[in-house]
């Protein structure tokens, strides 16, 4: 499946100042709504945004570094790895959300967590802008990224952009289902 690469980072952008537009709505609520878990063993809607957060750490100054190294240039199509677009694709918000296990370092569950959190998430995503901007001058199959579970295995850029917005699409409903709970 190939796409224009530059719909795709049009589609990523859009979809990040989406979730940034969502992190400043946060930010408005109050910090017992942001608290809030439908159960013990539930996220907040905080926790949700510092799992966020946690994969922000890595993959921005990864994404920042390969390319700012990257020797290579555009090109006009992007063709998704097999495991990159597997990735990406079970990562994606769905109607029914298979569950997922987080690494015990990514899970923020019992965590005491205030704004600051959303404030980072909120930067976070204006990185993620300025590097999907940046993206557009290197070749997004060719430019590889670690990942945050192993270093030993390495993504196309273009796989990895998807992979992380992606996966902020994903925990920022489950944000908003817990919010949704807590107006109910």
């Amino acid at each position: 499946m190939k796409m224009s690469t530059s719909e795709l980072l049009d589609e990523l952008k859009k979809r990040t100042r989406q979730h940034l537009h969502f992190g400043e709505v946060l930010l408005l609520k109050p910090d017992h709504e942001l608290n809030f878990r439908t159960s013990t063993d539930s996220w907040s809607a905080l926790e949700c945004i510092e799992h966020l957060n946690r994969y922000g750490d890595f993959y921005l100054p990864e994404i920042n570094r390969r390319i700012s190294s990257a020797k290579n240039t555009s090109q006009s199509d992007f063709k998704p790895g097999i495991l990159g677009n597997y990735f990406a694709e079970s990562i994606l918000p769905k109607e029914k959300l298979n569950k997922m296990k987080s690494p015990k370092i990514m899970n923020p569950i019992h965590s005491k967590l205030d704004k600051n959190v959303v404030d980072k998430f909120v930067r976070q995503q204006e990185k993620m802008l300025e590097l999907l901007e940046d993206a557009q001058h290197v070749n997004l199959e060719k430019t590889k990224t670690a990942i945050s579970i192993s270093k030993l295995i390495k993504l196309k850029l273009g796989d990895t952009f998807r992979f992380v917005i992606y996966h902020n699409a994903r925990h920022l409903e489950q944000a908003k289902r817990v919010l949704n709970h807590k107006s109910v």
